[in-house]
């Protein structure tokens, strides 16, 4: 892949317009990669796919994920985050 420096399929990637704390950027999400990671890591899909929308704004908002320091505080922020969401975001029981 040209723009991440690496040839493994991506669930999204960001492209950002502007330094935080502006947030202006494009988010590209992969809707198949959400599915395959949901079913591979036992998730529901719609928790894959808020996990992975806040993850692209986590990097809008400047975190980032190439060393493990980053990559713990990403999921952190993530897990935070997913916390947050109203229930009528949360998945319905299958």
């Amino acid at each position: 892949m040209e723009y991440l420096q690496h040839d493994t399929l991506t669930d999204i990637i960001t492209f950002p317009y502007a330094d935080f704390p502006l947030v202006s950027g494009d988010l590209f999400i992969s809707t198949d990669r959400i599915a395959d990671n949901a079913r591979e890591f036992g998730e529901q899909y719609a928790d894959e796919l808020h996990r992975v929308m806040i993850h692209g704004i986590l990097h809008l908002c400047g975190q980032g994920d190439k060393s493990e320091s980053e990559a713990s505080g990403m999921r952190e922020l993530e897990q935070w985050a997913l916390g947050q969401r109203p229930p009528t975001l949360l998945p319905r029981p299958s």
